[in-house]
């Protein structure tokens, strides 16, 4: 066995979580290794949501601006699609990690290449590409924060079909004339919103009811029926059985329960995510391969003095931003114990415990009209036991919403807690709602006062002052 090479920290994983850990190790004075396999700067950075919303805004720039008088009419032609996918790759940094890893050796982080597994109790082995082999010894911790892949239905005909997942579709190269989406979350309906934009003729089909199911039910209704005004075919409650592909280079043939069929040139799968932990040698530290990790709010495995699991790995919240909040408590977390700290006397700005991870989580949707949403919908809170009211606004009757865009078409929902009352969540359907979203999550997270809010005053004329007409709204069903 190869010499170990001790440091006090051992990163797995240098997407935005690892980069993130990493930084806050190195600033507490620690040494720190950092093992990632394919490019420094992960997901996000390359797959995910520097490039979707790279392919993104250009659809949702034109579609305001088709809203608004006298520049409606000089923008109705297609969308440029080589130039957006130039900027697009442009935006993945032409999928080179270059800028990547000089941050990396800027922070003083030691980066090793190639594929990184626990090897017993604070030991990584590194088998890099050119066959060189590595042992790290962490001194007080080794975090997991390898992140999610995509997962693939078991279905007839799926394994040769060469369908796409989230990678593929952020990063192909050619506009597919005809593009099946099977899945109606986050991704599907982002990515039917782009490839629809740049001239795919997309149809989406959905297992359940409705698109977005995970939010308020209003969202997905105003997403389905901007994405049929757009052209897209929007299909719920069709499951798909089987897909078949018509050599290396035909057509693919999407079979539907029922027997129906949908042809197209290409066929994306968004339809769930798993951790990326299924070789990283759990197995000899006693956790289960290919598992999510539980984890305290410190971000530390369940029953261990060392490892911890950051970001998607631990199923709490599979946002970046999250995972960047989470990264942050760790590092602090890590640091305070490497210097034998209590976290409860070093926790004077509770930097050592995430909470916002499971009460306070925002998230945007990039799709036309955008759907900005933090906390709990009304029916999780309902579910959770809070006896609560949710109190709706028309956005299309704010006045900034009406300068903003001509037929301004949206929808704003606040979820009080009738007891404490305070939000337990918010949410917004429209254009450029998720500019509102930071305000929403601040009165969230900080579980201010409804009678507190009602003197944050919006200023007159934007779209914001929706806060001010969800507050009249309450204050007058209360008073009834």
């Amino acid at each position: 066995m190869t010499e170990a090479v001790e440091y006090d920290v051992v990163v797995l994983g240098a997407g935005p979580v690892g980069e993130n850990l990493a930084d806050r190790a190195r600033a507490a004075g620690l040494s720190t290794a950092v093992v990632e396999s394919e490019l420094v700067g992960g997901e996000c950075s390359y797959w995910a949501c520097m490039p979707s919303k790279a392919l993104l805004r250009p659809v949702t720039a034109r579609a305001d601006a088709r809203r608004v008088p006298g520049l409606d009419g000089s923008v109705q032609g297609p969308l440029d699609a080589a130039a957006v996918l130039a900027h697009r790759d442009k935006q993945a940094a032409h999928w080179k990690d270059g800028g990547q890893v000089s941050w990396l050796d800027s922070i003083g982080a030691h980066l090793y290449r190639g594929h990184g597994r626990l090897y017993g109790t604070r030991k990584v082995t590194v088998s890099s590409p050119e066959g060189e082999h590595h042992v790290l010894a962490a001194r007080h911790a080794v975090a997991v924060c390898t992140g999610s892949r995509a997962v693939l239905p078991e279905l007839p005909g799926l394994v040769g079909a060469r369908a796409w997942t989230s990678r593929e579709a952020t990063s192909s190269q050619h506009v597919p004339e005809r593009l099946v989406v099977v899945g109606g979350g986050v991704v599907g309906t982002e990515m039917a919103t782009a490839w629809q934009a740049l001239g795919s003729l997309v149809t989406l089909l959905v297992r359940g009811a409705g698109l977005l199911p995970r939010m308020e039910p209003f969202a997905g209704e105003l997403v389905a029926q901007s994405l049929r005004e757009a052209g897209a075919d929007v299909r719920t409650q069709t499951p798909v059985e089987a897909v078949v592909r018509d050599g290396a280079t035909g057509p693919v043939t999407v079979v539907l329960a029922g027997g129906d069929t949908v042809e197209a040139d290409e066929v994306l799968f968004a339809t769930g995510r798993a951790p990326r932990t299924e070789d990283i040698g759990l197995d000899t530290v006693g956790l289960e391969p290919g598992s999510w990790l539980p984890v305290d709010d410190s971000c530390r495995v369940t029953g261990s003095s060392w490892l911890y699991a950051v970001g998607d790995v631990n199923h709490r919240a599979l946002l970046t931003h999250q995972g960047k909040y989470q990264a942050r408590i760790a590092g602090a977390a890590i640091a305070a114990r490497a210097q034998g700290v209590p976290l409860l006397d070093a926790d004077r700005w509770g930097a050592h415990a995430a909470t916002a991870d499971t009460a306070a989580v925002p998230q945007v949707v990039f799709t036309d009209p955008e759907v900005a949403a933090v906390g709990l919908s009304l029916a999780e809170a309902e579910e959770a036991g809070h006896r609560v009211r949710a109190v709706d606004y028309d956005l299309g009757s704010v006045a900034g919403a009406g300068l903003y865009a001509d037929g301004y078409r949206g929808r704003a929902r606040m979820v009080v807690d009738l007891d404490r009352e305070v939000l337990l969540g918010v949410t917004f359907v429209g254009p450029g709602v998720g500019e509102l979203l930071h305000s929403a999550t601040v009165a969230v997270a900080g579980e201010v006062p409804v009678k507190r809010l009602w003197h944050a005053v919006p200023a007159f004329p934007t779209i914001s002052e929706v806060w001010l007409r969800l507050l009249e709204t309450y204050r007058s069903d209360s008073e009834e």
